[in-house]
């Protein structure tokens, strides 16, 4: 018998939202601006639009609801209902009790994950990683997520805290990151780092005169602009680290790498591939796939929303 679930995919610019079946069938879906910039409660207030939102669908169609899954930036409780902390991208996003306000509003059972977490189950259930028990998923965006699953199930560290990738050590003395630490990933392989280093091999310091996003600095890497061509190699050796590093320490069946810059053509997986195959133990990575995210920007709705249908099993 179908069931259905809301799935609330929340980042540092816009709200996603959507209902999603059991069989990963997605009949409604949306998204509102986040107003991440502007303060918790106007966050909170978009998230309960887009709740509400596929809460009326629902009910026009006579579906009936498992609850809501929140995927969200950040480190969340290991109840699933309070967001602790670590979402730079995001306003006052500290010590906010997500489950209970939805819960509150909407009178729906709500679970909250970190939204890395969210779109590797996403991907498990629903996509690249289907049928794999072990598996890294990698989202390179605006910051660098990982979720890992372990024999089927997702492995977020004691009291819900860990696998921040985008904060392992790739230039132990290198920049500062916005997390306090230096040298992380994120700030050396993010697709931020990418415009960022892009523009100062351009001669810019990244004002209007290099008003670029990634699929911009894709575009001049194939034109074969040399600031973009420098630019994307050491993007391509950092992130190669990285991953090269998760699968020398889980082993996994699969890496599944998604975000926008992912989707710039089988030569960006191809490129990667080569890296880490060069960076990895191969008795560690001998038996691994690296794999393009099938699920593009559905990963994170669908992932929250199979929270709820996987515990409601």
């Amino acid at each position: 018998m179908e069931r259905y679930a809301i799935g609330i995919d929340l980042g540092g610019t816009s709200v996603k939202y959507a209902v999603v079946a059991s069989s990963g069938e997605m009949p409604f879906s949306g998204q509102l601006p986040a107003f991440a910039q502007e303060s918790a409660e106007a966050v909170l207030g978009q998230v309960l639009k887009g709740v509400e939102a596929c809460r009326e669908y629902a009910v026009s169609e006579g579906l009936t609801l498992a609850g809501v899954g929140v995927g969200t930036p950040g480190v969340v409780s290991a109840d699933g209902r309070t967001v602790l902390g670590g979402a730079e991208n995001i306003a006052g996003w500290e010590n906010i009790p997500l489950a209970g306000r939805v819960e509150e509003a909407e009178g729906l059972k709500t679970l909250a994950g970190n939204d890395a977490n969210m779109m590797a189950l996403g991907e498990t259930l629903f996509g690249a990683a289907k049928g794999a028990t072990d598996v890294v998923f990698v989202t390179v965006g605006t910051g660098i997520g990982c979720g890992v699953l372990i024999d089927g199930r997702l492995y977020r560290g004691y009291r819900n805290r860990g696998m921040e990738m985008g904060h392992i050590t790739v230039k132990c003395d290198g920049e500062a990151c916005a997390c306090g630490g230096v040298g992380c990933l994120e700030h050396y392989a993010s697709t931020s780092a990418l415009v960022r280093r892009f523009c100062a091999l351009s001669g810019s310091d990244g004002g209007a005169e290099c008003d670029v996003d990634g699929k911009d600095v894709v575009f001049f890497y194939k034109e074969g602009n040399p600031a973009a061509v420098q630019a994307m190699e050491e993007h391509w050796n950092y992130l190669a680290h990285g991953i090269a590093s998760m699968i020398n320490l889980f082993a996994p069946q699969r890496v599944v790498v998604g975000g926008g810059i992912s989707e710039a053509g089988d030569f960006y997986l191809e490129k990667l591939r080569e890296g880490v195959r060069r960076q990895m133990m191969s008795v560690c990575g001998g038996d691994t796939e690296l794999v393009a995210a099938t699920l593009g920007n559905r990963a994170g709705c669908m992932g929250a929303a199979g929270l709820v249908l996987d515990k409601m099993r």
